[in-house]
């Protein structure tokens, strides 16, 4: 009893992934999941930078008292000396103050011991305005000593952070590898999804998820979250442009996958995909690969092959084939008709079920043009082969049983010594120029056309050559086919 609830939930889980995945295969839905995606991952990045750190919040403007205080500008004086003594940089940095407002004067380095200089005062107590008269000197020492400081710093710090690095880049190869094992794991994926190339297609999403989420861990125990933001933000903007950028490679590869799926066609098939006709070598992941009935190897994408018009000759082996004879329109098409179905039916390699048919097509001014219908097995003869013999055969019983296949009829008119040619195709307008048709009577009789053994010489077996070429091809060559030989076709 507990096994057969087991395997009911296992049926019922596997139908379930089953449906999930055909609704992922679909190219709306994964263009809107980028999209979704995307969108979620710029605004998360958009959110954090929106979040002002403490240091950056705007401070309130000081007010500027109406009776300057000297006892106030001499505590900025000496809070200023004070502060940039204990900068080496800025200990060239002299400072007057009058009524709030300071004067920076003296020497330093570079811009960026000026900037710094101006800022620290800035941010003092009762400074309004603060004039920056420093001379920048751009000596050499000056400005080699503090990236020469800055850079030992942050080895030291890198130095430190040793072992913090390496617990961070063991974790990330630990969580990449787990997820790697998992995606080795060909017989869950074969069962979840039965296909080759979605089964390695999902193989490669789980990979690549394992990439990003074990980076994303070991980023956050650097503590580097504002750079994770910063990324999450840029892949999602990236992706939304790359996204846009290769459509028709993303449709092209949506288009693989729904073809490996479907299966519409198999190895030796002979197709017709648009107006492209030829044997089918293999399905790719990028085209499907067909030789054509000439020998040459012809690639389509498989974006066009999954929005084209397949007609597979292949899958149904018998197939009709037809041709259109015309008769004199003074003659009985009836008999005709019945003249050419009964020696369709003289012949074996034409199918009596169904059996072979004849309809007028049209009347035209001088003949009635009559279409013969005739079913083949194409596993047992030659397509092009048995219905040219079969026209063969019906256009010379009939002529033997005294049909005539009429040509079109011109009036020559001679008007002053100027000869006019006038297209006449009625024959019922000049029937005195018309000869006299023998009736079947008058004919001698071919008594050969009525032997069907005689055309049989003619070679109509099927022709293998391009199905011994595909299997050799098949053989021989280490591309991947997406044609499953164990799964049904659509």
């Amino acid at each position: 009893m507990y096994c057969w609830q087991l395997n009911r939930f296992a049926d019922v889980i596997k139908s379930a992934c089953g449906e999930i995945m055909k609704r992922l295969v679909d190219k709306n839905v994964i263009f809107r999941a980028l999209f979704v995606v995307c969108f979620v991952f710029s605004a998360s990045a958009f959110s954090f930078a929106q979040v002002p750190a403490k240091s950056q919040q705007p401070e309130a403007e000081p007010i500027i008292e109406l009776t300057p205080d000297r006892r106030l500008d001499k505590n900025i004086t000496t809070r200023i000396t004070g502060i940039f003594s204990d900068f080496e940089d800025l200990q060239g940095v002299t400072a007057t103050v009058d009524g709030g407002i300071v004067t920076l004067a003296g020497e330093v380095a570079n811009e960026n011991a000026a900037q710094k200089a101006v800022n620290l005062t800035r941010r003092l107590e009762g400074v309004i305005s603060v004039n920056d008269e420093i001379s920048r000197t751009l000596e050499l020492k000056g400005n080699i000593e503090p990236l020469w400081e800055s850079t030992k710093d942050r080895a030291m710090t890198l130095y430190h952070a040793l072992p913090l690095i390496a617990l961070s880049f063991i974790v990330f190869v630990l969580i990449y590898l787990i997820f790697d094992r998992v995606a080795r794991f060909k017989k869950l994926w074969r069962w979840i999804v039965p296909n080759s190339f979605f089964e390695e297609f999902m193989a490669q999403i789980l990979r690549m998820g394992g990439l990003i989420f074990g980076a994303i861990v070991a980023l956050n125990l650097l503590g580097a979250t504002n750079f994770i933001a910063a990324i999450l933000g840029g892949a999602g903007v990236l992706g939304l442009a790359i996204g846009f950028a290769v459509r028709d490679a993303l449709e092209n590869y949506v288009s693989s996958i729904m073809l490996s799926v479907r299966q519409p066609f198999r190895a030796k098939d002979h197709v017709l995909i648009n107006d492209k006709e030829g044997v089918v070598i293999r399905l790719t992941s990028r085209a499907t690969v067909l030789m054509t009935l000439d020998g040459n190897h012809l690639r389509i994408p498989n974006s066009q092959v999954f929005k084209g018009i397949i007609i597979n000759y292949t899958t149904n082996p018998e197939r009709r084939f037809d041709f259109t004879l015309g008769v004199d329109s003074n003659d009985n098409p009836v008999a005709a008709m019945q003249i050419g179905i009964d020696r369709l039916k003289s012949h074996d390699f034409i199918l009596n079920d169904p059996q072979p048919a004849a309809v007028i097509d049209s009347v035209g001014d001088s003949n009635i043009l009559i279409s013969f219908y005739g079913w083949v097995n194409q596993k047992q003869v030659n397509f092009a082969r048995s219905r040219s013999l079969a026209i063969e055969s019906v256009m010379r019983k009939l002529e033997q049983e005294g049909f005539s296949l009429p040509e079109p009829i011109y009036r020559l008119r001679v008007e002053d010594g100027a000869g006019v040619l006038i297209d006449e195709t009625d024959a019922t307008k000049d029937k005195a120029a018309k000869p006299k048709k023998a009736k079947p009577a008058d004919k001698p009789v071919d008594k050969t056309a009525d032997k069907p053994g005689d055309l049989e010489s003619f070679d109509i077996s099927p022709d293998t050559h391009l199905e011994e070429k595909v299997a050799e091809e098949l053989k021989e060559a280490d591309e991947q086919d997406l044609l499953d030989q164990e799964r049904p076709t659509e």
